[in-house]
């Protein structure tokens, strides 16, 4: 029977001293045939540059684009009122955000720019009788994972035209929360963020999959200096960096400043 064995890492965010810690992790272990990345790679960190050389360097990666990274192929801000995952476009907060995509696309430049556009919308990869499918959040969107109605649906619609599957395992980023919903033949999982977690645990996520005999997920969190992070944003100032602050301080959504 054959094995694979994955390694995830998604919504980095700019925050380099974090995705190296993760390659660490991921350079200790001898077992990993193939790296993914689920992407939101640039806007909201101190550090876009620096994340676009160090992405851009790993070796045996597959690259899944975010909806963040859409955000900088499509200009966002330039559109007479953007908005971004249903925000009011008159929210300060909303006009923050996208002002930051804005000063880390101009960071990242045409080569990041080209580098987003070569980027997949989804990977999929078959072992033996197990669908695995990595998405940034859905196939048919990046801004929303799917419900377990959706994935369940999903699963149906691919068994009907290849009845040979008998596994389905379903990995997106985007929520920046840890997911693992069970139904029947199908797994939906979510590792957290790599760079900027929202689960109330500072620690980075990075994580691994194996799929074989039987499947096995893995999520490891490790500390990082996240106060040197924090002291970036101070030095550059980008727009939203005291929001962006608080984020790291205490991995959940802090626009209460």
């Amino acid at each position: 029977m054959s094995k694979k064995t994955f390694a995830i890492i998604t919504d980095i965010h700019s925050n380099t001293e974090s995705l190296k810690s993760a390659l660490s992790v991921i350079s200790n272990r001898d077992d990993i045939d193939q790296i993914i990345c689920l992407g939101d790679c640039f806007p909201l960190g101190p550090n876009p540059e620096e994340s676009f050389e160090l992405l851009s360097s790993i070796e045996n990666c597959i690259y899944i684009r975010g909806n963040h990274d859409r955000y900088i192929l499509e200009r966002l801000w330039e559109e007479e009122q953007p908005t971004l995952e249903g925000m009011d476009p008159y929210d300060p907060i909303c006009q923050e955000i996208v002002q930051n995509i804005k000063w880390a696309g101009q960071r990242v430049g045409n080569k990041g720019v080209d580098f987003i556009k070569t980027m997949h919308v989804a990977h999929r990869e078959i072992i033996d009788g197990t669908l695995v499918e990595f998405t940034h959040a859905w196939y048919q969107r990046d801004d929303q994972p799917p419900t377990i109605e959706e994935a369940s649906s999903w699963r149906d619609h691919v068994i009907a035209k290849n009845d040979s599957l008998n596994q389905f395992v379903f990995i997106h980023g985007h929520t920046h929360v840890p997911r693992h919903d069970e139904a029947e033949n199908l797994l939906i999982l979510c590792s957290g963020a790599t760079g900027l977690p929202f689960d109330k645990n500072t620690n980075g996520s990075v994580a691994f999959l194996t799929v074989g005999d039987s499947i096995n997920w893995d999520v490891h969190r490790y500390e990082y200096d996240a106060e040197k992070v924090i002291q970036q944003l101070e030095e550059r100032k980008p727009p939203f960096y005291k929001n962006l602050q608080n984020t790291l301080r205490y991995a959940c959504i802090r626009n209460d400043i």
